[in-house]
């Protein structure tokens, strides 16, 4: 059965106030790529707002990075954040002609990233905004523990919420308890407007050659995915 609107808030809000992301009068940017993911938390924080204790205002930035997304699929994000009651901006940037044009990087991904962050954490300090919200679900946990294990010899993660020094953002991931599973499936049972990701690059990263170990040893340990998790938990709880 889909995840339907009110179990996703519910799991936005449990992980919302076990680590304490928003404060009254919080005006909090949400990262729009115009993929699932992103729509799914945009909707469901619009959707937890109408009834959260405490009142926050939200803002739907896309940083285009100019990798050939058209002005229709532009629209239909700025359409869908219409019917959410989100304002909707549009930041064009040449982030893809700089790294895969200009300096034809072999790994362009870290830059990649890092420039469309760094665009991001700007329009919305532009905007008045105090934190950022990512869309980083329960697989995203638990495959970024897995990469840099066995990419970097530690055992890390991406922290719920981390505190941006230089700027003073905070970053929040509320999605920590939401399955990327039942990401498809909302999407397909609301029809949200995904937008495929122009980038040369997807589908073919680290990322998914971990997401294919995942899925592969489960065959041998059927329960490696939920004793992944818990680990990630626990190293939360520790920091």
């Amino acid at each position: 059965m889909s995840m339907d609107l009110q179990r996703l808030t519910s799991l936005l809000r449990q992980c919302i106030q076990r680590y304490d992301m928003i404060a009254p009068g919080d005006k909090i940017a949400v990262g729009l790529s115009g993929g699932k993911d992103s729509l799914c938390l945009l909707m469901g924080l619009s959707a937890l707002r109408r009834f959260y204790p405490v009142p926050f205002e939200l803002h739907a930035i896309h940083v285009d990075v100019g990798a050939g997304m058209t002005e229709a699929d532009i629209q239909r994000m700025a359409d869908f954040c219409t019917q959410q009651n989100v304002p909707f901006h549009h930041v064009r940037t040449q982030i893809y002609q700089i790294v895969f044009e200009e300096r034809k990087e072999k790994n362009p991904c870290a830059l990649c990233a890092k420039m469309r962050k760094g665009a991001l954490n700007q329009t919305a300090l532009d905007l008045g905004c105090t934190k950022i919200a990512y869309a980083h679900h329960k697989d995203d946990f638990i495959e970024t523990s897995v990469m840099n294990l066995f990419l970097e010899g530690r055992y890390e993660c991406f922290p719920p919420v981390t505190q941006l020094d230089k700027t003073g953002l905070r970053v929040l991931r509320p999605m920590l308890y939401v399955d990327e599973r039942d990401v498809v499936g909302f999407t397909r049972k609301y029809e949200l407007p995904v937008v495929k990701n122009p980038c040369p690059a997807d589908g073919k990263t680290r990322r998914e050659d971990v997401k294919q170990f995942i899925r592969e040893s489960r065959k041998q340990f059927p329960n490696l995915r939920e004793s992944l998790f818990s680990a990630v938990e626990r190293l939360f709880d520790s920091e």
